[in-house]
């Protein structure tokens, strides 16, 4: 996933070792805006500024790459695919990571919880 050219997430095709992966199912992006209790701050290290709530998000212009769904069959024409054989790049991953290592305060894909 990229947001504003910079990669955000990766989510890999481990199938072959028996990892399900959304290869014939449709996608869904979501977006949510997290309270500042314990779990999400790093015990409370990480504090929140409580004067600049309320907090909300905006989205605009916002550009999808993806197959079009429609009932239970979907479409991809030949122009709009090419991103589905794509690898990241080496750099977008190194930079991915270091904002990632420097930034990230929660990873829910690491919680084991």
């Amino acid at each position: 996933f990229y947001v504003d050219g910079g990669l955000i997430r990766v989510f890999r095709n481990h199938q072959s070792a028996g990892i399900g992966y959304p290869s014939k199912q449709a996608m869904r992006l979501y977006s949510s805006l997290w309270d500042a209790e314990d779990w999400a701050t790093q015990g409370g290290r990480v504090k929140t500024d409580w004067t600049k709530a309320p907090f909300t998000a905006t989205f605009s212009n916002i550009g999808i790459s993806g197959c079009a769904k429609t009932g239970l069959s979907s479409s991809c024409d030949a122009s709009s695919s090419a991103w589905m054989n794509q690898a990241a790049v080496t750099s977008d991953l190194q930079k991915m990571n270091w904002v990632q290592k420097n930034y990230m305060i929660y990873n829910y894909c690491r919680d084991v919880q």
